[in-house]
């Protein structure tokens, strides 16, 4: 029996990775209907006609549908895809470059400019979420790869949905680490601890054989590098773990900021490529992925987000890294905390590996971190200006109450049209 997949923010160029996934792995996820869904209709029509392309290309026999009409995207949908940004990359620059006015990191899912986003955020995305229980199909997945992901998946789970959150980091560092040991991505299986975007890896094995001591004392650099991930190697020894590259917003805070001050945002250089792209991607004849979409980001998303769906589909209990309920897996967070950990994947969902606890100097920042997320989940929800100051306060990234304050208010009103909570009057 086929499958129907819904893409929510089908517009989005990430969609061509998506699509190669999908026709990559027809054995094992029949999808006989595809259906695009975004808010701006140029972009979905030049995007769904690559998609289009690519899957003819491929011998897919199935059916393509774009809309702009969420009912009739997600009405029957197997699954659920989320990848849309709320304000566009407009916002997104607004995320990284008002908190740099108050001397803190501007990032779009990372300290003010993260919190921003998730206050655009959680509620449409909830608002999905509800519509997918409503129609559509029973036991239909709902998979997030919205940042700020782990925080939009609590939010989700938390609400009851059938719900898992979805990054491309640890697979990323899969295919990375496959690479340098010369093996099939496969035969790497990673102990990725803690929450999206604030996670290490404290194993890697290949072949059952934990190789992470001979990645410390050789790590995959270019010649004359020393750093790895935005970290210097000695600190990367003594720490004992690979701590992803989001994790330089915490331990170089001053380094970053000082960059950021100065260079030119990430948002600007998306912007740029995206316009490339969508160029690319009008061109008749083409009818694969470009190389260019691998400088957007998110490399390695079409292999990570079917995967995910082909397991849940095809009941395989593949070994996947996933936005999960901790449910005891990491001794020392608590049982309702959605965590970002290797997990088995089957038709009932995924089940996260349990693991050691995690040690001091990673459990302060995680259990700090996920206080802020569920503080922000609250305040996201109640439109509640007390609630999003408690929630600003607890991150991490923000330093006290006479920073929080201003940036607060200057945050919700540069965002008042996507915060319906915060201003009810219009």
């Amino acid at each position: 029996m086929g499958v129907k997949v819904a893409v929510v923010g089908g517009g989005s160029t990430y969609t061509p990775e998506l699509v190669e996934g999908f026709v990559t792995r027809g054995d094992r996820l029949p999808v006989d209907a595809l259906t695009l869904l975004d808010i701006d209709p140029e972009r979905l029509g030049i995007v769904g006609a690559l998609a289009e392309r690519m899957m003819r290309r491929a011998g897919w026999g199935g059916t393509l549908q774009l809309t702009g009409d969420k009912r009739a995207a997600i009405e029957g949908a197997d699954f659920v895809i989320v990848q849309l940004r709320v304000g566009g990359n407009k916002a997104r620059y607004t995320d990284e470059t008002l908190p740099l006015e108050f001397d803190c990191i501007g990032q779009e899912t990372t300290g003010a400019g993260g919190f921003a986003k998730a206050l655009r955020t959680v509620p449409v995305v909830l608002d999905l979420a509800d519509l997918t229980q409503e129609i559509g199909a029973p036991g239909a997945w709902f998979v997030d790869f919205t940042n700020p992901t782990g925080l939009v998946t609590q939010a989700l789970l938390d609400h009851g949905h059938r719900a898992l959150g979805l990054c491309n980091v640890a697979i990323g560092f899969q295919r990375e680490f496959a690479k340098h040991f010369g093996v099939e991505p496969d035969r790497v299986q990673l102990e990725h601890v803690g929450l999206n975007h604030l996670t290490w890896e404290r194993k890697v094995l290949v072949d059952g054989v934990d190789r992470l001591p001979e990645l410390l004392a050789d790590p995959p650099l270019e010649p004359g590098e020393d750093e790895f991930e935005g970290m210097p190697i000695d600190f990367i020894r003594e720490l004992g773990a690979i701590p992803s590259y989001y994790l330089h917003y915490y331990y170089r805070t001053s380094a970053v900021l000082a960059h950021q001050h100065t260079g030119k945002t990430r948002a600007e250089e998306v912007m740029e490529i995206e316009a490339g792209l969508l160029e690319l991607y009008k061109d008749p004849t083409l009818d694969t992925k470009p190389k260019l979409l691998e400088e957007r980001g998110g490399a390695f998303y079409s292999d990570a987000a079917a995967a995910l769906i082909a397991s849940l589909h095809a009941d395989t209990g593949d070994v996947q890294v996933v936005n999960v309920r901790n449910d005891g897996a990491i001794p020392n967070l608590a049982a309702d905390d959605v965590v970002e950990v290797t997990c088995t994947v089957d038709r009932d969902g995924a089940r996260p590996l349990p693991v050691a606890p995690l040690a001091p100097e990673m459990h302060g920042l995680v259990a700090h971190a996920k206080a802020y997320e569920k503080l922000t989940v609250t305040a996201a929800m109640s439109g509640s200006r007390a609630d999003a100051l408690k929630a600003l306060m607890a991150n991490p990234l923000v330093p006290d109450w006479d920073t929080a304050k201003p940036l607060l208010d200057s945050l919700l009103e540069v965002n008042r049209r996507y915060l319906p909570r915060f201003f009810p009057e219009g």
